[in-house]
């Protein structure tokens, strides 16, 4: 039998309680070690793989399982073994693991109603890993040495400081084994603890100081929506982060388990969707991106003066999977840069104060000077992308993946690839561009204008096709300048731009809500009439919360509330199937009358874009 390849760890029936840089994975049992993904995680570095529980003289049967906070997990078991022979359980053992940055510790608590002391030993086994992320990602089995000095785990500059005051603690062959003594009173109870201080000096991100009370949105009166809401808040709390050297400027990390870092587009969505909520975050976001913004010409890392990063790592990422070797700091992003300028457009219109907004003046000016001078690789008249090394990201829209440009027949689209939304962001971004500059009182206004006129028109003039499913803007152009005729959701991100005529949006939701992208739980990726669909495609059929509220927001925009209702009620019933803590992506599997949304099993969750998702919703459903 040919054995099975190394394979990416599913998350979908996973616990996890986080506040980044720092999470942790379990089964809902407590058990960690038993499914790949599990472990204690800092950075870009699982510091412990495995940790498994036993007490003397009785197995852990768990009955219950919580997370009311995104750091917080309690666990309760019984302990029959060690019990009298009444049907009623009278001995249990709790547990609160608690997650905050760069720390994880757990209190153990055994109960009992017995009538006489009972004694109790516990004994724990922890399996030291120090596996980098992307390792883990490709589920790869990796062997890294380790030391133990009796207080501290150490490989390379990763280590952990360990807390156990009431434990013998000894070195056993791959693990460190906990034993604990306890005496538990005659109906009394009697505790344990212990922690870890988790340490990486090579990270790159860090700890956002505690958020400052900000203005929240009006509470949705639809229950759902508010659970969803409160939900989604805490998860993006639990999201921030910041770089080292201004830790007061704060950003939402891309999500759980593989993005805990900055990226980008995902950052600019996060904050811009979640806008209502928090306009502060978009303020600050905005910072974090013009201090790393390129100023040179560089195919190696895609840099480019003016551009915004993609992705801030480290050390260098490689997927062995898919063949991609990014550079620490990567530039290899279409959309960021447009985004960007419309971020600081939405964070002036909610109150950025006109100092902050002129303090990012020069940046925006080099924002606009990529987009009209440097975003035009190939020569085609639009904005596009094509990879110089061989080894970057394949396509450099939001739908990353290296099938995600096809056409109606499943051909792959040839690059240079001009994707549909990024002209829509940057005619938007060119136009209130030039708002913020006469805000400023400063020059070239009108000829963003003109420029954002004459892309306009010329995108009427080549993207638009009709197929069998209608008329629609393709995907893209590819490199021979032709339309790529798949139906998708980027149509979506075209709405509330300005790119689009009224009528033309209009018959763009339209086909967002019909039966052919919609799922019943949100916007597929891509239709279900073109070759390429496949629910469980990562972008070729699937359902993504954050692109459904991308085209949610863009109806809110252009005042088309029925079709904004429609989509707004189905992210509800999805949030409601997932238990309010919606994941990356779910499949786009079509709705069945009593049924729930089908998970994608490697989803990430919780993902910051998804999470903001929710305050799109509650807007909608004002």
């Amino acid at each position: 039998m040919t054995p099975t390849p190394p394979l990416q760890p599913l998350l979908d029936d996973a616990v996890i309680v986080l506040e980044a840089p720092t999470q942790v994975w379990s089964d809902a049992t407590g058990r960690m070690g038993t499914a790949p993904i599990h472990g204690i995680y800092h950075g870009d570095v699982r510091h412990v793989r495995g940790i498994e529980l036993s007490v003397d003289g009785t197995a852990l049967e768990s009955i219950a399982c919580s997370s009311p906070d995104p750091r917080l997990v309690v666990l309760t078991d019984v302990l029959r073994g060690i019990d009298d022979d009444s049907a009623d359980p009278k001995v249990r053992l709790d547990r609160e693991r608690r997650v905050a940055a760069g720390s994880f510790g757990e209190s153990m608590q055994v109960s009992s109603h017995l009538a006489a002391p009972v004694s109790v030993g516990i004994t724990m086994r922890m399996t030291p890993d120090f596996a980098p992320m992307q390792e883990v990602k490709a589920g790869a089995s990796v062997q890294t040495e380790w030391t133990w000095d009796g207080s501290v785990c150490r490989a390379g500059d990763a280590s952990f400081a360990v807390s156990a005051p009431d434990a013998a603690i000894t070195h056993d062959g791959d693990a460190l084994v906990f034993r604990w003594e306890l005496t538990v009173p005659a109906r009394g109870r009697s505790e344990v603890r212990w922690e870890l201080a988790l340490s990486d000096p090579t990270l790159v991100v860090t700890a956002a100081r505690p958020s400052a009370s900000v203005e929240r949105g009006e509470t949705p009166t639809d229950p759902r929506a508010a659970r969803w809401l409160a939900q989604a808040s805490a998860d993006l709390d639990a999201l921030r982060l910041a770089l080292p050297a201004h830790p007061e400027d704060a950003f939402y990390a891309a999500g759980a388990p593989w993005f805990f870092t900055l990226f980008g587009r995902d950052s600019i969505w996060a904050a811009r969707l979640a806008l209502d909520t928090d306009p502060t975050m978009a303020a600050s976001t905005l910072r974090v991106l013009a201090r790393l913004q390129g100023t040179t010409k560089d195919p190696s890392t895609a840099e480019a003066p003016g551009k915004i990063a993609h992705e801030l790592r480290s050390g260098v990422l490689s997927l062995p999977n898919e063949g991609v070797h990014l550079p620490p700091l990567y530039y290899g992003t279409v959309d960021a840069t447009p985004l960007w300028v419309c971020l600081l457009a939405d964070a002036k219109d909610a109150g950025m104060p006109q100092q902050e907004v002129r303090e990012l003046l020069p940046a925006l000016r080099a924002a606009l000077g990529w987009m009209t001078e440097h975003g035009d690789a190939s020569g085609s008249g639009f904005i596009d992308y094509v990879d110089e090394t061989g080894h970057g990201l394949a396509n450099q829209g939001w739908k990353d993946s290296g099938d995600s440009i096809q056409w109606r027949d499943g051909r792959l689209a040839e690059g240079p690839i001009a994707l549909s939304e990024v002209q829509a962001y940057a005619y938007e971004a060119a136009t209130r561009g030039a708002d913020l500059l006469d805000a400023l009182g400063e020059p070239g206004g009108e000829e963003l204008r003109e420029w954002a006129a004459d892309l306009r028109q010329r995108f009427r003039d080549v993207y638009w096709v009709t197929t069998p499913e209608g008329r629609y803007p393709a995907i893209a152009l590819d490199a021979h300048g032709a339309p790529v005729d798949t139906l998708t959701s980027n149509i979506g991100h075209l709405l509330g731009t300005g790119l689009l005529d009224p009528d033309e949006e209009r018959a763009c939701a339209e086909l967002l809500v019909g039966a052919s992208l919609s799922s019943g739980y949100g916007i597929r990726t891509m239709s279900t009439g073109a070759d390429g669909y496949w629910p469980l495609s990562y972008h070729g059929g699937s359902v993504w919360v954050h692109d459904t509220a991308i085209a949610l927001h863009g109806m809110l925009r252009s005042g088309l509330e029925e079709h904004a209702g429609t989509v707004a009620l189905q992210l509800l019933d999805s949030a409601e199937g997932f238990d309010y803590r919606v994941p990356e992506l779910q499949s786009g599997d079509t709705r069945v009358p009593g049924g729930r949304p089908v998970p994608y099993p490697a989803a990430c969750r919780p993902q910051a874009w998804s999470a903001a998702a929710a305050v799109v919703c509650a807007q909608a459903l004002r």
